[in-house]
């Protein structure tokens, strides 16, 4: 099915500006600088400690269950998450640009609706606070951080256990789950074996878009196998900038632009213009597989 276009996004501080677990510490009146401290003290503490490695990208759900276990996150649980969910502030042009790049070939009547655009998320964040945001009901498929529920002394759910992550590196498997189609063909894994012309979603037909160094894995992966990789960096801040310059300058990104997805905005027009060229590359593919059978003469009556 190599008529499906895929636009995937990282979320922290590339469809919002900053990070999603801010309301939560808002709430509950956390630091939320000393809380990341506190995180990324937490690999060199026990690998001294005990000698053991641990996930520096995901080890802070291990403080968040902490934090809930101790009543610093009184009565933290999913559904409470999904609810934060509603108080994200997304850049400009978002949820926008979703249905945007949708229309770029919905409403051109040379695709015939046989070419369609896809949204997904990958995120090293909550799943259930994206459910709860206003770009969920944009997408076809999220990856997240996810908590098991577990009752308190009270009997009340609360988060006590990590059911699924995904870091930075595995997004690159969330990439291949996409591409082959898992959760959307009955049957198929990401272990699958499957024919490039028989997987869901061709790698040459991937849009990723992030924010800067750690997803290198990701941009990889979609620039070696043909897709197109986006950069954006926060309004003003020349930090920022200078870091998705570099990654053009080493090949990571194709192109970056300021996280403002309005319509007259670079990051705007090269997405859209981004999925009707692929679109336009899908369309004269397929009319020139079939121009080889209908190339020759049609055989005539001898005269």
């Amino acid at each position: 099915m190599a008529n499906i276009i895929a636009v995937i996004w990282d979320f922290d501080k590339t469809l919002i500006d900053g990070y999603m677990q801010q309301p939560i510490f808002d709430d509950y009146g956390v630091d939320a600088k000393k809380f990341w401290e506190e995180v990324n003290g937490l690999p060199p503490k026990y690998l001294k400690e005990q000698g053991v490695k641990v996930n520096p990208d995901t080890i802070y759900l291990n403080q968040f269950i902490n934090y809930t276990r101790s009543k610093i996150f009184v009565g933290l649980n999913n559904q409470k998450l999904r609810e934060y969910g509603a108080r994200l502030n997304f850049y400009p042009g978002i949820p926008d640009i979703f249905q945007k790049t949708k229309e770029t070939v919905e409403n051109n009547p040379k695709y015939h609706e046989d070419i369609k655009v896809e949204h997904y998320i990958i995120s090293t964040g909550l799943t259930e606070i994206i459910k709860g945001s206003k770009v969920a009901d944009y997408v076809e498929g999220i990856w997240g951080c996810e908590f098991i529920e577990v009752e308190d002394e009270n009997g009340d759910k609360i988060i006590g256990e990590i059911g699924y992550t995904i870091d930075n590196t595995t997004k690159t498997r969330a990439l291949f789950e996409i591409n082959k189609g898992v959760g959307k063909e009955n049957g198929v894994d990401v272990n699958t074996k499957l024919p490039d012309d028989c997987r869901r979603v061709q790698f040459i037909n991937m849009i990723y878009i992030a924010d800067g160094p750690s997803d290198i894995p990701a941009f990889s992966v979609i620039n070696k196998n043909g897709g197109a990789t986006f950069a954006v960096y926060p309004v003003g801040d020349m930090k920022a900038m200078k870091q998705v310059e570099q990654m053009r300058k080493d090949g990571r990104v194709h192109m970056f632009a300021e996280a403002d997805y309005s319509s007259n905005k670079t990051a705007s027009m090269w997405l859209c213009n981004k999925v009707e060229e692929f679109a336009n590359k899908i369309y004269d593919d397929e009319r020139e597989k079939i121009a080889q059978y209908t190339k020759n003469e049609l055989p005539r009556h001898l005269t």
